[in-house]
């Protein structure tokens, strides 16, 4: 895991611990007895890039058990392993504005009514228990795909999962039901197992935002490269993060916050900022709704001041797409310039599109400039292309500038020479060229 020099972010970071380090209000989870003894003082704030850079402060090395914040991770290999149909007919996706530990089933089919409370996280891990009596149900793959999402391989607490298994008279409960509606199909004791083994699973907070992060990066994993799920199973888990990630305060944490986020009764909270970074804190001591007090602060706090919830955004197309009439110069004749730049989507490319077809006939040419641009999506592809159809029928000249093939190879104009032309001053010159290596359309 990349250790991030030491920057202004880690004296933000600090600002917050200190901030918040005295509020001593909530308690720790007393229903489990290994979790009763943590220690209520530990606070810890982590922030992973999605290139892998970690910034952390406080007991950012302590370890504890992942708990309910494995639930969004292991709905995604579901996904990933049994596809959407299958699992939906298991689990539903809906906020059930109950507490976590609350049997929320539909009426008529007896599905959980999502997957990040206890019925519908058991019901998921039975999906991935195979039909071969194995003691421990699907831990091999959850264990493994955990690991994967970390960049390393994870430990167990051994007596976190005796303590949470000895103690688990709910969650028996809750598996028995759902075995009686066929919800689970397998021996509930083995998913009982399972599913409590998954909750033992040993992260840092580090470690849990590098897990983060692999959610914000398209489900690649930042470290080692590798694709753990892909880009549409990342929106349908950020989505139901987003209205069922916090139980019975969902509500008010997206009208708050904003930010897709998991908690869990370990103290941890796990927040994803799409295509940014990872966020996560660590405290033990729960409020009312199971969720870490200092944690939910952080949280708000860092929202408002970062401008990150979800419902304050820039706008995009003012920032992705540049128009500069360039004049007519010696040897050269004046042209209409389009400059692309970041992660195109609707609202770039529409702004383009629109602006190319108030051009009207004339003598200049189009220049649709893509160096600085590193990914389009489907609809992108189109709309740029049909700016440059759209600006050859009205006999302008038009060359493509795309020198990493981002418009898929698509015969959008004849020239595809390199203007002479100087780049604009809003052009970050210090881009590298790796940074343009991404020639995968977005799928969604």
């Amino acid at each position: 895991m990349t250790a991030a020099p030491h920057t202004v972010v880690e004296d933000y970071l600090d600002g917050l611990l200190t901030r918040y380090g005295d509020d001593d209000s909530g308690a720790v989870a007393d229903y489990i007895p290994q979790l009763a003894a943590a220690d209520p003082t530990r606070f810890a704030i982590a922030l992973s890039a999605v290139d892998g850079a970690v910034h952390s402060t406080g007991d950012d090395q302590c370890t504890f058990t992942i708990q309910s914040v494995s639930k969004p991770f292991v709905y995604a290999l579901a996904l990933h392993y049994l596809g959407r149909e299958a699992v939906a007919e298991t689990v539903d996706v809906e906020p059930s504005g109950d507490p976590f530990n609350e049997l929320s089933l539909e009426a008529e089919t007896g599905r959980p009514l999502n997957p990040m409370i206890n019925a519908g996280a058991l019901a998921v891990h039975g999906l991935l228990a195979p039909d071969d009596g194995a003691h421990l149900g699907g831990f091999a793959r959850v264990h493994e795909g955990l690991s994967a999402f970390a960049g390393r391989p994870l430990g167990v607490d051994e007596a976190v999962y005796e303590s949470e298994l000895a103690t688990a008279f709910r969650n028996r409960s809750l598996t028995n039901m759902l075995r009686s509606y066929d919800i689970v199909t397998g021996d509930p004791d083995q998913v009982l197992r399972g599913y409590t083994r998954q909750c033992a699973i040993e992260v840092t907070a580090r470690d849990l935002a590098m897990m983060a992060a692999t959610l914000a990066n398209g489900g690649v994993q930042p470290l080692t490269g590798e694709q753990v799920i892909s880009r549409p199973i990342v929106r349908e888990v950020l989505s139901v993060m987003a209205t069922c990630g916090m139980y019975d305060g969902a509500g008010d944490w997206l009208a708050r916050v904003g930010i897709p986020a998991k908690s869990g009764v370990c103290g941890a909270i796990m927040g994803v900022l799409p295509g940014q970074a990872g966020l996560v804190t660590f405290s033990p001591r729960l409020d009312r709704h199971g969720n870490s007090v200092r944690g939910v602060q952080v949280f708000e706090r860092i929202s408002d001041e970062m401008g990150l919830h979800l419902m304050e955004v820039a706008p995009p197309a003012r920032g992705a797409v540049r128009h500069e009439h360039v004049p007519e110069t010696l040897g050269s004749r004046a042209a209409e310039v389009f400059w692309l730049q970041g992660s195109i989507h609707f609202a770039g490319a529409e702004n383009l599109l629109r602006s190319v077809a108030e051009l009207g006939p004339g003598e200049g040419k189009v220049v649709l400039d893509l160096t600085h641009a590193y990914s389009l999506n489907p609809v992108s592809q189109l709309f740029i292309t049909q700016a440059a159809r759209s600006a050859e029928e009205i006999g302008r000249d038009v060359e493509v500038i795309d020198p990493d093939g981002l418009l898929g190879g698509q015969d959008t104009a004849e020239d595809w020479t390199e203007p002479d032309w100087i780049e604009p001053d809003w052009v970050d010159p210090d881009w590298s060229e790796s940074e343009g290596t991404d020639q995968v359309a977005d799928p969604v």
